[in-house]
């Protein structure tokens, strides 16, 4: 048999766990319920059991356990400290240190969860076959993950692939939840898709189907209605698309990643979303034909699970 990993993608509600073949086939994926009174302290208790009662149960011994990767909703220090999981109650721990030991002592690496993410695209995703990638997940907010060399990017302040606050609408008067005004997530988040719609049926009176879900529009039905040829819609998405493509643009003055990977629940819009997304990059690359290209992200909510387990392989 041949060497396996853990990968370990923790979560506000759940905690999702995978064993892979070191190669990456996922052998096994199942999740637990993310305690978190008393300041999330059962969270890895509760997980390092789970591990090895299903490890156990496939007959497979620790020793051919290479390690366990771990996904932290929070920045994560090159030492593995973390200072605070916001979502989880965590405040200035070693969590990988804590795992580890739990684990009778198998390596734990850890990273934060939208890195770990981008990390998975790129090992058995949409990045597959690249060395170099920024991933944006397009959900509530709007994340990030750089990888180079097939290495995560995480900044000396754990800052690095913080795409969604980075600032691109100078017009904006609503606050974004980091404090900034203006940021990459106001716009092209889910979120900020249905408020821009709302704006737009606010200030026009151009007929459209989105008018009958009034102020409970959500960013599933514009891009529904877009795609169907709805000129409000059409309008929203155009705005989307100029902000999001120029923030690729000027990511990629800086990164020049082989492509962009999207994902999140807004990517489900698939290719017509990518479309109206490299029309506004390519406007704002004009300094060259070889640039990056924007594909869709493949693993869904397993992201995190891939990319956890491809940690511990460096």
């Amino acid at each position: 048999m041949g060497m396996k990993c853990v990968g370990v993608d923790v979560g506000g509600t759940s905690v999702k766990i995978g064993i892979f073949e070191i190669t990456g086939e996922l052998i096994h994926k199942w999740e637990v319920p993310t305690r978190q009174e008393e300041g999330g302290k059962y969270i890895l208790s509760d997980t390092a059991a789970s591990i090895l009662k299903t490890l156990k149960e496939l007959n497979i011994p620790l020793e051919e356990v290479k390690g366990a990767g771990l996904g932290v909703p929070g920045p994560v220090m090159p030492s593995g400290y973390v200072e605070v999981c916001v979502n989880l109650g965590w405040r200035d721990m070693y969590p990988e240190k804590e795992l580890s030991e739990m684990l009778h002592g198998i390596p734990v690496k850890s990273g934060n969860d939208a890195n770990v993410a981008a990390l998975g695209e790129m090992w058995q995703g949409g990045g597959k076959g690249y060395d170099d990638i920024v991933m944006v997940t397009l959900g509530t907010g709007v994340g990030g993950g750089v990888i180079i060399d097939q290495k995560i990017v995480a900044g000396k302040h754990g800052l690095a692939g913080e795409i969604g606050h980075v600032h691109i609408r100078d017009d904006e008067t609503e606050s974004c939840n980091c404090g900034g005004v203006g940021c990459v997530e106001q716009i092209a988040s889910a979120t900020g898709i249905a408020r821009e719609a709302r704006r737009k049926m606010a200030s026009n009176d151009t007929p459209s189907v989105l008018r009958a879900f009034g102020d409970n529009v959500t960013a599933k039905n514009v891009l529904d209605a877009a795609k169907e040829g709805d000129a409000l819609a059409l309008e929203v998405m155009e705005v989307v698309g100029h902000y999001l493509g120029l923030a690729l643009a000027q990511i990629s003055m800086v990164t020049d990643p082989e492509v962009f990977v999207i994902g999140g629940g807004v990517s489900k819009a698939g290719s017509f979303l990518i479309d109206i997304l490299f029309k506004h990059f390519d406007k704002y690359t004009p300094i060259s034909k070889n640039k990056s290209g924007i594909v869709l992200a493949k693993l869904g909510n397993d992201a995190g699970i891939y990319g956890a387990a491809r940690l511990i392989l460096d």
